[in-house]
């Protein structure tokens, strides 16, 4: 339980540990680091907390689960211990999870996120380590789909609403949706990578309707081809993740001024991602497509100039009205 009467970190310490947040988007999420950086320094450094402990357990998973599930369910459940002891106040081990805990438990605090959050996160991380009561290999369909991505991605959006200052109820349903077309589209994107891991999270639901069997995935792997049964499928996948951008836009309108432009960023460069998926014939079972650094650049630009634009006629419509 969060305690906000606990003990705080040190200013130094929690600038250390903020700063290696920091160091973690920037290493494994750029897309989200280069939109962070349209933020606000206080609302960029709480994404980086919220990115960088969602990354520290992802790698858990996705590294330790593969080679051994028993050490990855351990290595959950004490992340979940250390979790509440850091919200509880406890110091804690000034290791890798250790600073991430600190700059996580800080920004609970400063913008109290509700605790059911995390909780909803570490249990859809449990549903990908083999041997928990949680796991899924695979999703039969999307109703099983959304059930795992409500915890791994729709409580991301979720989290950022009180960062953010967005108190409207109407957001809510924005924000899990763009959740859920930023989760698509990764999912779409490391159909291969996946594959290697033994997970496919686009459900068999999908695939079948399309022809497709794990069999035929695994042969595009190991060939570097895209059968014409598979790019139909994934083309599919593709609308269901546009469908959700097209739900999640309008809540961009919502956001405070000086937070739109970084969060507008971050909707732009993830639609590119399906954008280059297309734009490579679907080839995404031998390779990661990735967006043009050039192109991730320009996005960002283009909202740094269009949120200052806005912000320099907010500043002078008072002295025309006078």
């Amino acid at each position: 339980m969060f305690d906000p009467q606990a003990p705080r970190p040190r200013p130094d310490d929690l600038d250390a540990a903020f700063a290696h947040c920091a160091r973690l988007t920037a290493e494994h999420g750029r897309t989200y680091h280069l939109a962070a950086r349209l933020l606000p320094a206080s609302q960029r450094r709480a994404v980086h907390a919220l990115y960088g402990f969602a990354r520290v357990v992802d790698d858990l998973v996705d590294v330790t689960a593969v080679d051994d599930p028993v050490e990855a369910a351990r290595g959950l459940a004490a992340t979940e211990r250390r979790f509440r002891a850091a919200l509880a106040g406890e110091p804690g081990r000034p290791d890798e999870l250790g600073l991430v805990l600190r700059a996580l438990a800080e920004t609970v605090r400063r913008y109290d996120v509700p605790i059911a959050y995390f909780e909803a996160f570490l249990r859809s991380m449990r549903m990908d380590v083999p041997g928990t009561p949680e796991h899924h290999s695979h999703y039969r369909d999307m109703a099983e789909l959304y059930d795992y991505m409500y915890g791994s991605a729709v409580v991301i959006g979720l989290e950022l609403l009180p960062v953010f200052g967005v108190d409207d109820p109407d957001a809510v349903p924005h924000a899990s949706a763009l959740g859920t077309a930023f989760q698509l589209t990764n999912f779409i994107r490391d159909v291969g990578e996946d594959l290697d891991r033994d997970r496919l999270y686009l459900p068999v639901e999908l695939w079948a309707s399309f022809g497709v069997d794990v069999e035929l995935l695994r042969e595009g792997r190991r060939t570097g081809t895209v059968h014409p049964r598979v790019r139909r499928a994934l083309a599919h996948a593709v609308a269901l993740a546009r469908a959700e951008y097209r739900k999640a836009e309008p809540g961009l309108d919502l956001l405070p001024d000086r937070v739109r432009p970084g969060i507008r960023a971050a909707f732009v460069l993830y639609g590119r991602i399906l954008d280059e998926v297309e734009a490579s014939g679907f080839r995404v079972l031998d390779r990661r497509v990735t967006v043009p650094r050039r192109t991730r650049a320009a996005v960002v630009l283009t909202q740094f100039v269009a949120g200052s634009v806005g912000a320099s006629v907010r500043w002078r419509q008072p002295e025309r009205a006078a």
